[in-house]
């Protein structure tokens, strides 16, 4: 999966954006050591691609005229363990936090190590999925800086750890190898 921040006044030349992009995802994948595992008809034959295109790509244009790439190398089965859903407004906080929990708890150890949990809120349903997948790209333990979701974020912590289900870590207990 990759983001795309593309600068307003940028102008890209010499053959498609979208091409060039999953050219070196091809090549990312097929010279390094990353896990092939995107499928064509994922619905019949099940055939591995070798090289994880078509990539999946989110293009958004923003001031200035700057390309700004981010990648995250993981493959569409680590969406396996995803949820949707859209409540109602009266469901309020206390929904967001039980469903929330509802998910991870369904979830149990079934999704593959490390497991990052994004909440997106708001929104249409794709607008809401979007800003989940964007919620995986802070750092681990770092909370978002409107102070409103910072709290809820934080009892979200909390409870999911008291879970049981192995453990989230706030940025001060990320290991630190040497």
């Amino acid at each position: 999966m990759l983001f795309l921040e593309l600068g307003q006044d940028s102008h890209i030349i010499g053959g498609d954006l979208n091409e060039a992009v999953n050219e070196g995802v091809r090549q990312a994948y097929e010279k390094g050591y990353l896990r092939k595992s995107m499928v064509t008809h994922p619905f019949s034959s099940r055939v591995n691609t070798k090289n994880n295109t078509p990539a999946i790509i989110h293009t958004e244009i923003v001031p200035g005229d700057k390309l700004k790439i981010t990648a995250v190398p993981k493959g569409g089965g680590a969406e396996n363990m995803s949820r949707l859903v859209m409540l109602t407004p009266s469901a309020g906080r206390q929904g967001i936090i039980d469903n929330v929990l509802k998910a991870v708890d369904e979830a149990g150890s079934n999704p593959c190590p490390p497991v990052i949990v994004g909440v997106g809120i708001g929104g249409t349903s794709e607008k809401t999925l979007l800003l989940a997948k964007k919620a995986l790209l802070r750092k681990v333990g770092e909370h978002n800086t409107d102070p409103e979701v910072a709290d809820l974020e934080k009892e979200l912590l909390e409870k999911v750890n008291k879970l049981g289900i192995g453990r989230w870590v706030t940025a001060a207990e990320q290991p630190r190898w040497q």
